[in-house]
C-alpha cells in the first residue's frame, strides 16, 4: 500500500531537466512552448529544474553525438533514482537527418534507456504533453528505471 502511494505521488510530481544536444532549435522552441503557461504543464505537477540532482525526468532533444555522449551519461548518473528519459524529436529518437553521419548515434536509446519517445520534426507541444502524460501513467503503474 505504501509503495502504491509513493508511485502515485511520483506520477503527480515529475521534475524535468531539459537538455539540447545540438539540434536545430525547432524542438527546443516547441518543448519550451509546452512548458509555458499557455499549455500549463504545471497542472500535471511538472516543474522545469536546472540541476540533474533535483530532476526525475531527462528530456533530450537533438542528435546524440560522440562529443555530447559523455556529458549525457554524467548528467544521467547525477540524477536520483528512479529516473526517466524522454527522447524528443526525430533527431533524438533515430538520429534524424544526421543518421548516416560518422559522429552521431542512431538514437538516444543507444546511449541511455529511453522510457518515452516523442516523434516529429519539429514536435508539437501537444505531443510533448501526451508524452508527459504517458510517462506519468508508466510511473503510476510502477514502470521505470
Amino acid at each position: 500500500m505504501l509503495a502504491g502511494l509513493v508511485r502515485w505521488a511520483r506520477s503527480r510530481s515529475l521534475w524535468v531537466l531539459f537538455i539540447n544536444t545540438g539540434a536545430c532549435n525547432a524542438c527546443d522552441i516547441e518543448v519550451l512552448a509546452a512548458l509555458s503557461p499557455r499549455y500549463d504543464v504545471e497542472r500535471f505537477g511538472v516543474l522545469l529544474k536546472g540541476s540533474p540532482r533535483h530532476a526525475d525526468v531527462l528530456l533530450v532533444t537533438g542528435p546524440v553525438t560522440r562529443q555530447v555522449r559523455d556529458r549525457l551519461l554524467r548528467i544521467y548518473e547525477q540524477m536520483p533514482e528512479p529516473k526517466f528519459v524522454v527522447a524528443v524529436g526525430t533527431c533524438a529518437t533515430s538520429g534524424g537527418v544526421y543518421d548516416a553521419c560518422y559522429n552521431v548515434y542512431e538514437g538516444l536509446d543507444k546511449v541511455l534507456p529511453v522510457h518515452v519517445y516523442v516523434p516529429g520534426c519539429p514536435v508539437k507541444p501537444e505531443s510533448v504533453l501526451d508524452a508527459i502524460k504517458l510517462l506519468a501513467e508508466k510511473v503510476a503503474r510502477g514502470g521505470g528505471s
